[in-house]
């Protein structure tokens, strides 16, 4: 498995440039589906390291993350602080949003995660926060074996605060509910 950190296209794979999401599949010879639901081993909470005093909306992070060389937006789930909750790709389908573990997790992202300064803090709502309850009650009902995390807490990503928050310790009873 070739480890990449880089979470912006283009990125090198075996010395050569690799310019998009659908070239880096491609590459790889994997299908743009994961195998199975077991498959799924992590459930992968972010932030959009945006400040909690400007909107950040579904039409922005499109282009953002097209901009990056994603075909989409690379998350499956996208949280807004209204407790919105968007759906950006297929729960099998390949997320494009914590390399290496993008063919066996589910990404949920929540708008926010700086504060009015610029700083990394968690910036969620009442609404996000009980909107990311009910999604990962439900996500860990069909993913039962799947782990809930931060992705600053995977070892091999590139080193950041996202989520800006303890996603393990705030949410790891989850993974006890029948």
């Amino acid at each position: 498995m070739t480890t990449v950190i880089s979470d912006t296209y283009p990125i090198l794979l075996a010395d050569e440039p690799c310019q998009n999401e659908q070239q880096y599949l491609k590459a790889q010879g994997t299908s743009p589906l994961m195998e199975s639901l077991e498959s799924v081993r992590w459930i992968i909470l972010h932030c959009s390291a945006t400040r909690a005093d400007r909107p950040y909306p579904v039409e922005q992070l499109l282009r953002d993350h097209r901009a990056r060389g994603f075909r989409t937006i690379g998350y499956h789930f996208y949280i807004r602080r209204d407790g919105t909750v968007t759906r950006h790709r297929r729960l099998l389908e390949v997320g494009a949003h914590c390399r290496p573990y993008n063919r066996c997790s589910i990404g949920l992202c929540y708008e926010g995660g700086l504060d009015v300064q610029g700083h990394p803090a968690d910036t969620r709502t009442p609404e996000q926060r009980k909107a990311l309850q009910q999604l990962l009650i439900r996500l860990h009902a069909l993913f039962p074996a799947a782990r809930i995390t931060g992705h600053r807490d995977l070892p091999g990503t590139e080193p950041k605060a996202c989520p800006c928050f303890n996603a393990r310790r705030e949410y790891s009873w989850i993974e006890t509910l029948p």
